[in-house]
């Protein structure tokens, strides 16, 4: 797909160069079509019909099939929809947020792009949805490092009510749980879990992990034994960290890098949205050595299709849906 883009049409390579690039309108379109259609072919993202013209004065597409919405912009059913934003601004958060390897606050976007913090956080939102793949490639095999991680301040230092709010929504103390699997030399796989029992543990091992896959787990493997699928490997942290092959420091610096986001550029997550900012690092951690900076944009902007976050799902007022 990168490639795909690169033979087509001259393509920006660093933020300067993608800040230039983007400013203008007809680049913008030219690189927006081609990755949403690349066949060259526009659809009406309402009734998939090809009988498309582009008004330019309106900067919109039509349709010329009947039905009540024959008017859409590139906009249109993607993670971007609705936004009075124009594209050169999302364009360069998508860059920033993806590139960034610790991560990128919302006062950042704000002043680096002009627009208010509460506008910047609803946007890195809509980008971290973006961000999301449950496929992604398929499941992890051969040997697997398998863990889990709590994510939050310490209970001590909390108010009375701010501890019984997080003990209710996090794994205890404050605490959030994040359980991790991590294929050696691969990809990882993270999700935050509501605690630390078989029900909540052995569902994600089976749905991310491939029968037969050899799992190096730390003393905590109780749950995450299933000797019927799984050969499994134990290294006891209390006495030490390698046990020739067996170890679990792969996800652990998975974890670190988590954790330094978290704690260094966004301060303070609240465990409702820890789920977002557990993908966007998965996001950056898998293809941190397979793509250069266009290649994870372009990945990026190529998963906005069919996904939808307004503001109401964003705060727990609606459940989330797809665009179309």
């Amino acid at each position: 797909m990168e490639d795909d883009l690169i033979r087509t049409q001259p393509v920006p390579l660093t933020l300067q160069d993608a800040v230039k690039f983007f400013a203008v309108y007809d680049n913008c379109l030219n690189f927006m079509v081609q990755l949403r259609w690349p066949d060259g072919k526009v659809k009406c993202p309402q009734c998939g019909s090809d009988r498309v013209v582009w008004l330019a004065n309106a900067r919109l597409f039509k349709c010329y099939e009947k039905h009540d919405r024959p008017k859409f912009s590139l906009k249109t059913g993607t993670v971007f929809e609705d936004s009075p934003l124009g594209l050169d601004k999302w364009l360069a958060a998508v860059w920033l947020i993806v590139n960034c390897k610790n991560g990128i606050s919302s006062y950042e976007i704000h002043r680096d792009l002009g627009v208010t913090q509460k506008t910047a956080w609803f946007m890195l939102h809509r980008i971290r949805l973006a961000m999301q793949d449950p496929d992604d490639g398929g499941k992890l095999s051969g040997v697997v490092e398998v863990d889990e991680t709590f994510i939050g301040g310490k209970a001590r230092n909390m108010h009375n009510s701010r501890r019984r709010k997080l003990g209710a929504l996090a794994g205890g103390a404050g605490k959030a749980i994040v359980l991790g699997a991590l294929e050696r030399k691969g990809k990882v796989r993270a999700a935050v879990a509501s605690d630390r029992k078989n029900k909540s543990i052995q569902p994600f091992v089976k749905g991310n992990v491939s029968k037969g896959a050899k799992i190096m787990s730390d003393e905590f493997a109780g749950s995450w034994r299933m000797d019927d699928q799984y050969i499994h490997k134990i290294v006891n942290h209390l006495e030490t960290y390698v046990v020739g092959n067996v170890h679990t420091n792969g996800i652990e610096n998975f974890w670190s890098l988590l954790k330094r986001t978290l704690r260094g550029s966004y301060v303070s997550v609240e465990p409702f949205h820890l789920f977002r900012y557990v993908d966007e690092q998965v996001f950056r951690f898998n293809t941190r050595k397979t793509l250069n900076d266009f290649g994870r944009f372009a990945l990026a902007l190529y998963q906005i299709v069919g996904k939808r976050l307004t503001y109401a799902n964003l705060i727990g007022k609606e459940a989330e849906t797809p665009a179309c």
